[in-house]
């Protein structure tokens, strides 16, 4: 600083150290614009690779996601098995004698709407029938029912089937 090669200041306790740039020979204006379009060029291969550097990071992860030629294979093997067995499952059920007839099946989920139909009226009956009982009962729903003993689709976990 002394010499005069570098400049010094001082801000408070701190001092701060750069390059004298009025020694510096100073550029004209084309050299300005030179340096500026070569600036511009450079950027311009910057992104150039860095898009190419993304579409590669893209190709590998998806490489490495992919699975490998004896993983491939395993899996065709294990497939190929698969496929043997569902083959032979479906010729034993075409090579069954019992198959049922649509007037057996017709007449099973006649029955099922009936069987159900009727669930739905007496689980409706027996629900105003307690409601009733209920609101002269001096203890919770839940108490009465322990005491008299009855057990509800909820307490079993079962739901009446969807209707058709």
């Amino acid at each position: 600083a002394q010499q005069g090669r570098i400049r010094e200041k001082a801000y408070g306790k701190q001092k701060i150290y750069f390059a004298d740039q009025e020694q510096l020979p100073a550029a004209s204006d084309a050299e300005l614009r030179g340096l500026d379009g070569e600036i511009a060029a450079l950027s311009t291969k910057v992104q150039a690779l860095q898009q190419s550097c993304r579409q590669m990071e893209a190709e590998l992860k998806d490489l490495n996601s992919s699975m490998t030629t004896p993983e491939m294979a395993r899996e065709i093997e294990e497939l190929r098995k698969d496929c043997a067995s569902y083959a032979e499952k479906l010729e034993r059920i075409k090579s069954a004698t019992n198959h049922v007839t649509p007037e057996e099946k017709e007449k099973v989920c006649r029955e099922q709407k009936l069987y159900c139909k009727e669930w739905r009226r007496r689980k409706r009956m027996a629900t105003e029938l307690l409601e009733a009982i209920l609101e002269g009962y001096p203890k919770s729903k839940k108490q009465f029912f322990e005491e008299v003993g009855i057990e509800t689709d909820e307490d079993h976990n079962v739901t009446l089937p969807a209707a058709v």
